[in-house]
């Protein structure tokens, strides 16, 4: 199970995550999220792969920003299209996917093959972070080819009940989850004790 956490900028604590043994560290180039990353941070890690968070941007401003930042995935998290994603060719993807019911699991449909992952977060009125949870069980509506990760209000108590509320069948196709909001001190700021303790247990 890979571990993504998402929504870093604090150098220092940029060192104490990556140091816990995560396999995935966001950064959010969204200018209206209130973890967005306004400058450069002094540390970026080495020994997890780079995640770049977008949403809606123009191409060229993520082509230079994944150049920049050496990013090893961008991960498009607003409206995007396929032909959208089609132009990014090159660039290893995560594609989030708002869900609040089964029929938004479909949506997914219009972007396999096109992607490397897919990203299920909850349906809200902002872009992501919002620390709510959907009904994890209604991915068992999904049936497509590429792996996922798992987001949306997972907390540091949610690590023994992950598995039991995906169906079997889900849970081959769901290689990681995505920790944020819920395991922070303040936006952008993670918690390392409580990430710590929840990665031990999971």
């Amino acid at each position: 199970m890979m571990i993504k956490v998402c929504g870093m900028r604090d150098a220092e604590n940029i060192r104490k995550v990556e140091a816990l043994g995560i396999d995935l560290m966001g950064f959010i180039f969204w200018l209206k999220s209130s973890r967005y990353v306004s400058e450069r941070p002094a540390y970026l890690p080495t020994r997890c792969k780079r995640v770049g968070v977008f949403v809606d941007e123009d191409i060229e401003t993520v082509k230079r920003i994944a150049d920049e930042y050496a990013l090893d995935f961008i991960q498009l998290h607003g409206h995007e299209s396929p032909e959208y994603c089609a132009q990014l060719n090159g660039l290893k993807m995560i594609k989030a996917i708002s869900v609040s019911g089964r029929d938004d699991i479909a949506t997914y449909k219009a972007y396999e093959g096109l992607v490397d992952y897919f990203l299920f977060d909850t349906k809200c009125p902002s872009v992501g972070g919002s620390g709510q949870q959907f009904d994890w069980k209604i991915l068992s509506a999904y049936d497509g080819n590429t792996p996922f990760l798992l987001s949306g209000g997972i907390g540091p108590d949610d690590a023994k009940v992950l598995t039991s509320r995906l169906s079997p069948l889900t849970s081959k196709k769901c290689v990681g989850i995505d920790l944020n909001s819920r395991f922070e001190i303040a936006p952008g700021l993670k918690d390392i004790n409580k990430l710590k303790t929840f990665i031990e247990s999971l």
